[in-house]
């Protein structure tokens, strides 16, 4: 891509970009408050639930490669523009919907979509082309931080409109604050893309992607973000479920997802500086053996409110702090120009894992009973990528006949 392209201001990048992803992450990370409301209104299992929103999270990976390509290309507030349309219309169909498929359908496909066009590949995308090497993965962890701000406000604010409206006009509400991401998009139209204008790469997607899939230290950090999808996404779906078949509170469970938002705001923002510092594959390591660490604790320890808030503060530390060292890794080695496009492929990969994850549960949870195994699993899975993510290398990959990209740094 030209050096010489005028770009966004930092100040605009961040605030636009974050806004979005604030609202996006927001409204998805309450989608457990709604597990037991529809499954006793509509008399389905925990597991035509748990279904839906494991195709949300393979359409969502899914989309995200082609919306990434889409970005790089042609800029990204289009894509936002029309991910927040998808959101609406993905809300109100969750809300209306009268069978598992319509179900399916409108909360797995449509909210998926949505979300590939309106989280972090995509704005990342925006960073890395606007932002310095230097600063960017403080950017992204800036980004990512509002992400967890988004569900530390939206998630009792959800909880909130479930009580006060039930849950299907509840939705309808969140499908009106999905728009709210249309006039926003606009702030991250970059001067490169006006006029639906395409930025010249020395690259084509073809050569980028065979570039990306021999390289090792790529396909460590796509197992590594597996692990990463499986982990949150079942513990976001289906522990509000587990505390209260143990007796406890709804109230619990809000206020647990609350810390996890409130603690990752933290956590993410802290990744991301200490990415500019330290080896990014030393910090991975250590966030998802602390997981497994944290989540082997909650198991042994009693299980009372406490407990709970604790597990939930600790967690949410380390909930999307792999996003910053994932992401800038990757542009770190391979450059900016199909950031977004190789970005989605990665995350691809953590939502074959949210797949798993998600789905898992509510099998299992049917089959058992007890959500006893899927933690056990999500144990063993954070002990094997912290072990994998050691030997990524983050040094920029020197082309034949190129210079090095510049921008990246020796780890």
């Amino acid at each position: 891509m030209h050096s010489a392209a005028k770009t966004l201001s930092i100040t605009q990048v961040l605030a636009c970009g974050a806004a979005i992803v604030t609202v996006s992450m927001g409204i998805r990370h309450g989608f457990g408050l709604w597990l037991q409301p529809i499954t006793q209104a509509q008399g389905w299992t925990r597991e035509t639930f748990a279904f839906a929103i494991a195709i949300q999270n393979i359409a969502w990976g899914t989309a995200g490669i082609f919306a990434g390509m889409v970005a790089d290309r042609f800029g990204a507030f289009r894509v936002i523009i029309a991910g927040a349309l998808f959101y609406a219309a993905g809300l109100f169909g969750m809300a209306h919907a009268a069978t598992p498929l319509t179900f399916a359908l409108s909360t797995g496909v449509l909210i998926g979509i949505a979300q590939a066009g309106t989280t972090y590949a995509v704005v990342y995308g925006v960073i890395g082309r606007n932002v310095s090497a230097e600063r960017r993965s403080w950017a992204m962890g800036i980004t990512a931080a509002a992400g967890s701000f988004g569900q530390f406000l939206m998630v009792p604010t959800e909880g909130f409109l479930i009580s006060q409206f039930g849950w299907q006009q509840a939705l309808v509400l969140l499908g009106g604050a999905a728009l709210l991401m249309v006039p926003l998009a606009w702030g991250l139209r970059e001067p490169a893309f006006a006029d639906g204008g395409v930025v010249h790469r020395d690259q084509s997607i073809a050569q980028a992607l065979r570039e990306a899939f021999k390289y090792p230290s790529f396909r460590l950090l796509m197992a590594g973000y597996f692990v990463c999808g499986f982990q949150v996404v079942f513990i976001g779906v289906h522990m509000p479920s587990y505390l209260k078949d143990k007796g406890l509170s709804p109230q619990v469970a809000s206020y647990a997802l609350a810390l996890i938002g409130l603690f990752n705001v933290f956590g993410t923002y802290a990744a991301g500086v200490l990415g500019q510092k330290l080896a990014k594959r030393k910090i991975l390591a250590f966030i998802y053996l602390a997981r497994a660490v944290a989540i082997t604790v909650f198991l042994l320890a009693p299980l009372t409110p406490v407990s709970v808030y604790i597990f939930a503060s600790v967690m949410g530390l380390l909930w999307l702090s792999t996003v910053p060292p994932t992401n800038a890794i990757v542009a770190q080695i391979f450059g900016v120009a199909h950031l977004s496009m190789l970005g989605g492929f990665v995350f691809f990969s953590h939502q074959i894992g949210s797949f798993m994850g998600v789905w898992l549960g509510g099998v299992l949870y049917d089959r058992t009973g007890s959500y006893d195994i899927v933690w056990y699993i999500a144990i063993a899975l954070g002990v094997f990528a912290a072990l994998i993510n050691l030997p990524v290398k983050e040094t920029a990959i020197v082309r034949p006949g190129r210079a090095v990209h510049g921008g990246a740094r020796a780890a």
